[in-house]
């Protein structure tokens, strides 16, 4: 056998699983061969009172191949075959827990997903007390339920409740809390693991599962009538139709699959469970889910995008200029990430106010248990605030955070590079700044880059990273690396005014602006923008960031190019707003929305006298389709202009940067979802009846006509993965 190691001692088969090609075991198809060979030996050998399932490696099974589930989505087999599939693998755990044999399950490290499916079908489980291992059904983060069996096990051992909260959340639990719930029966030593197990098969050794048993009961209950699983039931659609919208159809799969099959002898429970499964399977959703925010962003947290034959580096001395909201962000996460950091600003008591930022977050870790009071003390310790230049010598890298304006940038990078070493590598975080124009401030261009964060630093995950004209691939593999330090998502891109997250972010809050203009009532634009998935309406944004910033923004990129400015279409809004109005957000009490002291805000009244409602509203589909194919739109210019060079950066710059909905995969695979001769025959309509913004590039034309996705030239994704 290629990924199991069978072996027999004192009368019980010990089936070692050892997928060589892979870093973790994963359900490969001669894994899963594998299996049912073990099973026959196991069954056909009368010397073998059972058998222990466990691992060669640090985990144990980590799921399945999720390159496979995304090629699954259009491979060209009918559901039927998808469906037989899923039936094959059930079959399997289901021939191993009817064997006549024990199996017990020795789960050593990690097991998730399609892992710990096979663990339930063993009679026996134990763990070993490893704190680097999780066990898991994370299926619903993929858009995908457990497939092999886990939907009617789970509830069988645990009940429906609990059962039904790990798997509609995907939540990864400890060894000691997995026995607190009831799915294994024992924690042990590591180093004892496997003989616990072959220890159960021989003193106890009970072939038969709970389910299997006459009498057999769940535990709180089941039934079409039972009051207990109907409130579970109620109770879990209405949350989760709260917290999806009902655009992930996954979590109202899992709790059909728990409230239709346990009702049922396991058997049809199993048939159920496949059926839901392969719809799932052949739905967009998961296959953009899977892609994006697993293998793909799997790929750029293990630096995809990195320059080849470049050294590994790693950030001992941090310098960070600017100790505003942003450079304190990216301070206090540098230093969890234990650097040393030198928080810089024009006055030490400035530099001391960013620090305090760390202060308060390190006291909410303690607080919540997250960590004590002497971890936290070390952390702030490696925080040096200064106001003094010639403390940020041998610094590795040096962040800039100041007001974005050039003069003041320049001036801190004339002061900055005077000190620093020869080798350091010098980043902006500005958000707008074109880099190679910043870079002119600079005496070495080529170790000059962007490294652009999102607000607030400590929860954002992304980091979008720009290359000027002159960086050179130094300077890319630095910041690269120092973004793996501090544990975030990196994109690259080329430089252009905005980049790519602000500039297409900003054609949402555009639109937002541009439909109050026309009189769309703003309750439905921001209801409609949550409601398809985003995280926040347009209009709240603009509140957030401030209107005035918008306005300042425009001025510049006005005043940068000349005859070639053209205003966005919701420009006069935002004229209106902050010259007329004086209404420039959040920041100053007040916006689209009003901000009441000790109130909860909401929309301004007001805005129905200065832009009436039009007679005649849109549907909220034809608002939706405006917020998100503008945004769409645009990335695919932006892949057109080389500004990114990988749909994957587009798609996950877009989820993990601004918030676009995690169920379209991103805005490129938004496009693939709808059709892009669908998509394109929209944006025509759209462009005719609202603007030029809607106009459709020519490479997206000749993609819809020659039916060639985004990814296709890339095999749809960049990296192996397991879920």
């Amino acid at each position: 056998m290629k990924t199991i190691d069978y072996q027999v001692e004192d009368g019980v088969a010990i089936l070692t699983i050892d997928v060589k090609e892979r870093t973790m075991n994963v359900l490969t198809p001669d894994l899963i061969k594998d299996l049912r060979s073990a099973l026959e030996q196991v069954k056909g050998d009368d010397a073998v009172k059972g058998a222990v399932i466990t691992s060669a490696k640090d985990s144990f099974v980590a799921g399945a191949d999720l390159m496979q589930m995304v090629k699954a989505y259009d491979d060209g087999r009918s559901a039927a075959d998808k469906y037989k599939d899923s039936r094959s693998f059930q079959s399997l755990l289901r021939d191993i827990e009817t064997s006549g044999k024990p199996f017990a399950a020795a789960i050593n490290g990690t097991a998730l997903g399609g892992g710990l499916e096979i663990c339930l079908a063993c009679h026996y489980r134990v763990a070993a007390d490893n704190p680097k291992s999780v066990l898991g059904l994370p299926e619903v983060q993929v858009g995908l339920l457990p497939g092999g069996g886990g939907t009617q096990r789970l509830p069988r051992l645990i009940g429906q409740q609990a059962a039904l909260q790990l798997m509609t959340q995907g939540t990864h639990v400890k060894p000691a809390k997995a026995l607190e719930h009831g799915f294994v029966h024992a924690v042990v030593a590591a180093d004892q693991c496997v003989a616990a197990a072959k220890q159960w098969v021989l003193e106890v050794g009970d072939p038969e599962q709970p389910w299997d048993k006459k009498g057999f009961k769940i535990p709180g209950g089941a039934g079409l009538m039972h009051p207990g699983s109907i409130q579970t039931l109620m109770v879990g659609s209405a949350l989760i139709a709260r917290e999806t919208n009902h655009n992930y159809p996954a979590p109202i799969a899992i709790m059909s699959c728990v409230y239709e099959g346990t009702v049922l002898p396991i058997d049809q429970g199993l048939d159920i469970e496949s059926k839901y499964f392969t719809s799932l399977l052949m739905d967009p959703v998961s296959r953009n889910m899977t892609r994006t925010l697993f293998i793909n962003k799997g790929a750029a947290d293990k630096l995809v995008r990195r320059p080849q034959g470049v050294e590994k580096s790693r950030v001992s001395k941090l310098g960070i200029l600017g100790a505003g909201m942003m450079g304190a962000g990216i301070a206090y996460v540098s230093a969890l990430a234990k650097m040393e950091v030198v928080l810089l600003d024009r006055d030490r008591d400035s530099a001391e106010k960013g620090k305090d930022y760390s202060r308060k977050l390190l006291q909410k870790r303690i607080d919540r248990g997250r960590t004590t009071a002497d971890k936290a003390e070390a952390i702030l310790e490696r925080i040096k605030t200064t106001e003094d230049y010639a403390d940020l010598e041998g610094c590795d890298l040096i962040i800039e955070a100041v007001f974005e304006d050039l003069g003041i940038k320049a001036d801190v990078t004339a002061k900055t590079e005077a000190v620093i070493p020869e080798t350091a590598i010098y980043a902006s975080n500005t958000s707008t700044l074109p880099i190679t124009g910043l870079a002119k401030a600079s005496k070495r261009p080529e170790q000059f880059i962007g490294i652009h964060f999102f607000s607030p630093v400590d929860k954002m995950p992304l980091v979008e990273v720009i290359l000027g004209k002159e960086t050179g691939d130094r300077a890319t593999a630095v910041a690269l690396d120092y973004i793996q330090q501090i544990r975030k998502t990196p994109i690259v891109v080329n430089d252009s005014r905005g980049f790519y997250t602000s500039r297409v972010f900003g054609t949402y809050t555009n639109e937002g602006m541009t439909l109050v203009g026309e009189g769309v009532n703003p309750a439905l634009i921001e209801n409609v923008a949550k409601q398809a998935g985003m995280a926040v309406g347009p209009l709240a944004v603009m509140d957030e960031v401030t209107l005035e910033l918008g306005y300042h923004v425009a001025q510049a990129t006005e005043k940068a190019l000349g005859d070639d400015y053209a205003p966005n279409s919701g420009f006069p809004v935002m004229l209106k707003f902050v010259e007329e109005l004086d209404r420039r957000g959040k920041r100053f009490g007040k916006g689209f929305y009003d901000y009441p002291e000790g109130g909860t805000k909401h929309l301004w009244q007001g805005l129905a006298d200065v832009y009436p409602p039009a007679e005649v509203q849109p549907t909220a589909e034809e608002v939706k389709k405006r917020l998100l194919y503008v945004q769409a739109l645009d990335t695919v210019r932006c892949l057109d202009e080389g500004v990114i060079t990988h749909p994957a950066d587009g798609d996950i710059g877009s989820i993990l940067g601004w918030g676009f909905p995690p169920y379209t995969g991103g805005t490129l695979s938004l496009i693939e979802t709808v059709g892009l001769q669908t998509f394109v025959d929209e944006c025509d309509r759209m462009a005719e009846a609202y603007g030029e913004r809607f106009t459709v590039p020519d490479s997206l034309r000749e993609r819809a006509k020659a039916g060639r996705g985004f990814y296709d030239e890339t095999d749809g994704a960049e990296a192996r993965s397991a879920a």
